[in-house]
């Protein structure tokens, strides 16, 4: 039972080393535009509910 366990480890650490790993800049680059991605879908979402909630606001008056 250990002795599979232990192949099993090191077949992930085998293939661990086959992975494609980023560089800093491109981990950098990614980030940067996810988070201003995020902020930018932020800001229309809740442009949109506030425009929506005083429309129904105006409505049920």
């Amino acid at each position: 039972m250990f002795r599979r366990l232990i192949d099993f480890f090191k077949g992930v650490i085998d293939e661990m080393r086959k992975v494609s790993w980023p560089s800093k800049e491109e981990v950098v680059a990614s980030s940067t535009v996810t988070i201003v991605f995020i902020l930018i879908l932020s800001l229309i979402l809740g442009l949109v509910d506030f425009i929506a909630s005083t429309l129904i606001g105006l409505l049920l008056r």
